[in-house]
């Protein structure tokens, strides 16, 4: 695979990466040369290369050196694409001294992610699939199938019936989105990498979940699934990310509902189900 891409590459040493189960994700290595990633797809999943390869290069016109580039990409079996390799450790794995001068530094990519218009609100593949004019009729649409999802996975009854109270009485906050974004729609600490010395941050990977929509939405993801209740956190994202509508704090309050009922479906149809519990008790306190 690394010889289509750079022919005549002297291999040192391939390190498996973290992947998924999408896909399995490589680290290679090479003799006087940078390293590469290859990523190789499961074949239920192959369709995401193209996906990826349309995401990556709306970023890279916007983020340069921020994003992988795509040196290769070939479909088959295996599908597996070839991007180059980002330098520093992710955020996950890291403990900043100072988690808000990091957290600016996210905003500031988030709102430049923001800066790519999308025709329409929708799932994004090389194209938008399935796409409404309107963010209301886009999240109606969402919160409808993950809610119908939940009940067919057992989900509690009484908790699908809040949510579904708590969506009707706020939904005058969906109108209020006028312009669908790119949207990364996974932007936690573990897809972003940052110099565990300066703690700069050097980018952000991992680009399968991207859609077109409200871009608060990725702000509400980042708060589910990183900022945890953490201050600073959320002080430096806000700060890095600028100026915001007057609504953001109920409108992302509504997304992080969302993206915790799209999780818990997520983790109940693969088998796992300790997080299970917790997921269920974020969701009641919102709706409560």
């Amino acid at each position: 695979m690394v010889e289509k891409t750079c022919p005549g590459s002297s291999i040192e040493e391939v390190v498996e990466r973290s992947g998924g189960r999408l896909s399995k994700v490589f680290e290679v290595r090479r003799n006087a040369a940078e390293p590469v990633i290859v990523k190789i797809y499961e074949p239920e999943w192959a369709w995401k290369q193209a996906k990826e390869v349309h995401v990556y290069g709306l970023l890279q016109e916007h983020l340069g050196d921020s994003v992988p580039r795509v040196l290769h990409a070939e479909p088959g079996d295996p599908a597996f694409t070839v991007l180059t390799k980002l330098d520093g450790v992710p955020l996950s794995e890291a403990e900043p001294p100072d988690w808000k001068s990091v957290y600016v530094q996210l905003g500031e990519l988030l709102q430049r992610i923001h800066r790519i218009p999308q025709p329409a609100y929708g799932y994004l593949t090389d194209e938008v699939l399935e796409p409404l004019p309107t963010n209301d009729a886009y999240m109606r649409r969402q919160f409808t199938k993950k809610l119908n999802e939940f009940d067919q996975l057992d989900g509690d009854p009484r908790l699908s019936e809040s949510i579904g109270q708590y969506v009707e009485q706020h939904a005058e906050l969906l109108g209020n989105a006028t312009q669908p974004v790119l949207c990364h729609n996974d932007f936690h600490e573990g897809n972003v990498l940052v110099d565990p010395v300066t703690w700069q941050v050097r980018g952000f990977i991992d680009v399968e979940n991207a859609i077109a929509a409200d871009p608060l939405m990725d702000l509400a993801k980042t708060e589910c699934y990183s900022i945890w209740g953490n201050a600073d956190k959320l002080a430096g994202l806000v700060e890095g990310y600028g100026a915001l509508p007057t609504d953001w704090r109920p409108r992302t309050t509504l997304y992080r509902l969302y993206h915790s009922l799209e999780l818990w479906d997520w983790f109940k149809s693969i088998g796992t189900v300790d997080p299970l519990e917790s997921i269920a008790g974020d969701m009641a306190k919102i709706v409560s």
